[in-house]
């Protein structure tokens, strides 16, 4: 995969946010939605989601997990999706051909 399948699946999944987001919880995750309710006294609970969502992505983000995830599905880097090109495109280094260093030092 590469970039532009990245891009595409995170407009496709962009999309798909506009219907209704539904969330069952299990027990555990109740218990603490309704701890944090009380401690931090939202208006209502999506301002909790709404947090706990920009906090695992900047966790992800920072401990370098977004990128692991992504390389291994794209092959690419968070930074080179902001920047919209990979590290390669970047440097220039797919614009010159490849050596053969096989016959390198023949002459």
């Amino acid at each position: 995969m590469s970039l532009d399948d990245l891009t595409d699946d995170v407009e496709a999944a962009y999309s798909a946010l506009d219907e209704e987001l539904s969330v069952s919880l299990d027990r555990e995750s109740r218990n603490e939605l309704a701890m944090l309710r009380a401690a931090f006294d939202p208006d209502d609970s999506d301002e909790l989601v709404r947090r706990a969502i920009h906090l695992l992505f900047q966790s992800a983000v920072e401990t370098g997990n977004l990128d692991f995830h992504l390389r291994g599905t794209y092959d690419v880097t968070y930074d080179e999706y902001l920047s919209g090109m990979t590290f390669e495109e970047m440097t220039g280094a797919n614009q010159f051909p490849q050596r053969d260093d096989e016959r390198r030092y023949q002459f």
